[in-house]
């Protein structure tokens, strides 16, 4: 017995089933393991995929002093699966005046000087393996790193952050480093 289907009966068939699905889909979320709606309170600290407001992000691997009264304050450093580490943190304005994060952060690199003001020449260094990682870039050489920042008013703050190649798992203690700021080791997770 051969069944046919008409271009019809196919394109209801595949709505059917779609529709099923995003049935099953919207029915398994939002709930907890006893079916009970899951809030905020309630998500494990490793869901968030914002380490910078998950529980214990208020503590600082060091504090970088930087130009014109600019304080750079790392609160993680993360190691992924996909060997990338990524560091947060928060540049501020401690002075008086008006601050702008000065143009040598962005490195001296011309695929990255192109694609405006960043923190694209922050660097890991890894002493024990005597290696030096840069900040990562897509495919259109934009560095993977806070970007555009904007002028700073004085006690003002932005969140940062820069995506590095992992160095290897028994290095865990890297030396940050950002044209302009002052040197620090930081701690990496995972």
């Amino acid at each position: 017995m051969t069944v046919r289907f008409t271009t019809r009966a196919r394109t209801g068939l595949v709505a059917l089933v779609v529709a099923a699905g995003l049935a099953f889909g919207v029915a398994g979320c939002g709930g907890g393991e006893d079916g009970k709606p899951k809030d905020a309170s309630s998500a494990s600290k490793g869901s968030d995929p914002n380490p910078s407001t998950q529980e214990g992000a208020d503590e600082t691997l060091a504090e970088l002093r930087g130009e014109g009264g600019l304080t750079l304050k790392i609160t993680s450093a993360a190691r992924d699966a996909g060997g990338f580490v990524t560091v947060n943190g928060e540049i501020k304005n401690d002075s008086s005046e008006p601050a702008r994060i000065p143009v040598q952060a962005s490195g001296n690199e011309t695929e990255i000087i192109a694609h405006g003001r960043s923190l694209g020449g922050a660097t890991l260094v890894d002493s024990a393996s005597k290696k030096r990682y840069y900040v990562l870039r897509d495919t259109e050489g934009r560095p993977l790193t806070t970007t555009n920042m904007p002028r700073l008013k004085a006690g003002e703050s932005i969140p940062v952050f820069m995506q590095f190649p992992a160095p290897p798992t028994d290095s865990s203690k890297v030396t940050f480093q950002l044209p302009t700021f002052a040197s620090g080791t930081i701690q990496i997770s995972g």
